[in-house]
């Protein structure tokens, strides 16, 4: 039992104590002793309540069974491409479970899952990034929706053809227009794959920096924009508030190991093309070598 709630976080189901040999008197003298702590209904947290918010997560997706998975705004948050708010955690499941009623904290969401929403994060089933982009256009505004698609993008989780796969599967759902926009969007972009990178390269022309290449690979690693003989890149953040550390510190690594292999990164933001292009293009030029 301990294994199994190191595994999800802290929480574990009936179902799953039942499967390890717990019966019912057994799990009922854990709940007296504080050994176990309601959470849901057949849903327990292990040894303590100072749960975390993929503990919360797990629980959830717990309490609706197998075949369920994390959802919506609670995916977009655990895939990294939006804020976790405070409020109910989204859940989906499929539409037979129907008998299984509302649990508190948990919003739920009925429908057909394909065999290619079914993903995993962290060791918690989710939606996959394509099926979370379309359930959260249900649920955020545009803008809201616009950075996390600009999110999945510079995670390198965007894949164009899996979200026109769910679009199809999506016949009828108030996600179409809002998806089927940013599709088209991005099919408007042949040598870019992001509004930044679009933008950059605009910026690229107007300042007559010199030639570059786009999504090349360096050490093992996607990178947005390179001049080779300068070992000079650039990073297009998109999505300029952090919110998720994983992230943060992820980019942070890789540009420690570029920058021993010799490579300099420069991060860009939507908001440094804003005010202060004209700099950014001076110190592009430096580190390239040319004058200005």
């Amino acid at each position: 039992m301990a294994d199994l709630a190191t595994r999800q976080h802290g929480v574990v189901s009936l179902r799953q104590l039942a499967g390890l040999g717990f019966g019912k008197r057994a799990i009922e003298r854990r709940l007296r002793d504080g050994r176990l702590h309601p959470l849901h209904r057949d849903v327990y947290s292990v040894g303590h309540t100072r749960l975390t918010q993929r503990s919360f997560w797990w629980g959830a997706v717990l309490a609706y069974g197998e075949e369920s998975l994390l959802s919506h705004r609670s995916a977009a948050a655990l895939w990294g491409l939006a804020r976790q708010r405070p409020g109910s955690v989204d859940v989906t499941a499929p539409k037979g479970r129907q008998g299984i009623a509302r649990r508190e904290r948990i919003w739920i969401h009925r429908g057909r899952l394909h065999p290619e929403d079914h993903a995993a994060h962290g060791g918690i089933p989710v939606t996959s990034v394509p099926r979370t982009l379309f359930d959260y256009a249900e649920v955020a505004d545009f803008q809201r929706l616009t950075h996390a698609w600009e999110e999945a993008d510079r995670l390198k989780r965007l894949r164009l053809g899996e979200v026109e796969r769910v679009c199809e599967r999506g016949c009828g759902r108030r996600a179409l227009r809002p998806i089927r926009r940013l599709l088209a969007q991005a099919s408007t972009a042949t040598t870019v794959r992001s509004p930044l990178e679009e933008r950059f390269q605009r910026f690229s022309r107007f300042y007559d920096l010199p030639p570059h290449s786009t999504n090349v690979e360096v050490l093992g690693s996607e990178v947005d924009v390179l001049w080779p003989a300068a070992k000079l890149i650039v990073e297009l953040d998109s999505w300029e508030f952090h919110s998720h550390r994983a992230a943060f510190q992820r980019d942070r690594a890789r540009d420690a190991r570029l920058l021993v292999a010799g490579y300099h990164t420069m991060r860009v933001t939507h908001d440094r093309l804003d005010t202060e292009a004209r700099l950014l293009a001076s110190q592009i030029r430096a580190l390239v070598g040319e004058s200005p």
